[in-house]
């Protein structure tokens, strides 16, 4: 259960109280006088400041310890309120400077020791006083100091994870980006290569130039979501941020090398294969061509989910099913979890920047991911991208781009 501060302070506060009163019925037994009212209200001035103490830790302290010199000059058990003020000494270790925690340390003590010259000593002996005077102070003080230390040192942590994940989003953006930079650049040398063909043959072939003028108008629209998608992509300032990413994926093309599609699956299911991963690669549904950033996008899903499996999972058997249907293409990768279990925690916490970049890519086409473990063992990433009317032409070899 994850609890605020304030509560659980309010909770601490709450807590020594009840031990405070507890303690309280046992001063006659320990030979001291009973708590009467004033006693009671002595005790609550003492603990219930502790609700506070990380809102005002000197102040805290510095009331802590008045009432309890007025508890202990009243003649009570020193025991019963010794708590509040021991905690609101490491309260200020904790969370103040040095020299004002050590002063408190030391009022601490001083207060120890006053109750050991009244004879009102929380330790019997005056030897005894003044060792608990130095030692319960000096303890607490270290702590504090140990637990200040220890939350700077989380602090800069996170701000380091942060900056890291922030780089590691900016890379993969980029990456995306230049590969939508890729297909607008692949849909204008289509449309120049069209347009040219229109002109030439405008009078001699009305019919290949309306044709020719056809395919401009499609290209030409898909350009320009492509091109709307990277502006998008650019522009977001929304981040979120990746735990790490811990290697390489089976394929990492340069930046000259051709632009991944579905048609290559095979390709990709051959190296995992040999990297010791089975793979049974299926495909139902009216195979077509779809565009070349819906293609990609599912591509680079597929080959994400796989590496993960080559990582950290083995020797299990992969399935990457697709299937088309007319408004939507869907793809599942799934595993038996015959490799072990650390795959599948990582999907199911959803880390990692490779999985950022699949549910980025998803988003960006329109699409859905889910990424988690199955009931019946092993992981499962699902992607559901939705598919232009246009790039619906089937392929005659039944396979897709």
């Amino acid at each position: 259960m994850r609890i605020r501060p304030s509560s659980m302070d309010a909770l601490t506060a709450l807590a020594q109280t009840g031990v405070a009163v507890l303690l309280g019925r046992e001063a006659v037994t320990q030979g001291w006088p009973p708590l009467d009212l004033a006693a009671y209200l002595l005790v609550g001035l003492v603990t219930v400041p502790v609700a506070v103490r990380t809102e005002a830790p000197v102040a805290v302290c510095l009331f802590t310890q008045l009432m309890w010199v007025v508890y202990i000059t009243a003649g009570y058990w020193p025991v019963v309120t010794c708590f509040g003020p021991m905690l609101a000494v490491y309260t200020v270790s904790a969370l103040c400077p040095v020299r004002t925690s050590a002063a408190c340390a030391a009022l601490m003590g001083a207060v120890w020791v006053y109750a050991g010259a009244l004879g009102n000593g929380p330790g019997g002996s005056m030897a005894t006083v003044l060792a608990q005077a130095v030692v319960f102070p000096a303890v607490l003080w270290r702590f504090g100091l140990v637990a200040r230390r220890s939350a700077a040192l989380a602090r800069q942590l996170r701000r380091e994870r942060d900056e890291r994940a922030r780089r590691q989003v900016a890379e993969e953006r980029a990456r995306i980006a230049r590969e939508l930079h890729d297909i607008v650049a692949h849909h204008m040398a289509v449309i120049s290569v069209q347009a040219g063909l229109a002109g030439y043959v405008f009078d001699s072939a009305p019919h290949t130039a309306r044709a020719a003028l056809s395919t401009i108008e499609d290209i030409s629209a898909e350009g320009l979501d492509e091109l709307r998608r990277m502006l998008s992509l650019l522009r977001d300032t929304d981040r979120e941020p990746p735990e790490e990413d811990d290697g390489a994926s089976p394929e990492a093309p340069g930046r000259d090398a051709p632009m991944p599609s579905l048609s290559r699956l095979t390709e990709m299911a051959e190296r995992v294969r040999a990297a010791g991963v089975p793979v049974d690669l299926r495909i139902t549904g009216d195979a077509r061509a779809l565009a070349p950033g819906v293609e990609l996008c599912a591509y680079r899903v597929v080959q994400e989910a796989l590496t993960n499996v080559i990582k950290h999972a083995p020797g299990a058997h992969v399935t990457v099913a697709l299937d088309y249907r007319p408004a939507h293409l869907s793809v599942t990768v799934t595993d038996d979890g015959a490799g072990g279990d650390p795959v599948q925690a990582k999907l199911a916490q959803g880390s990692g920047n490779g999985l950022i970049g699949m549910r980025q890519r998803a988003k960006l086409y329109g699409g859905t991911i889910s990424t988690g473990p199955r009931s019946e063992g092993g992981c499962a990433v699902c992607l559901t991208l939705p598919t232009s009317a246009r790039t619906s032409t089937p392929r005659g070899d039944g396979h897709p781009a």
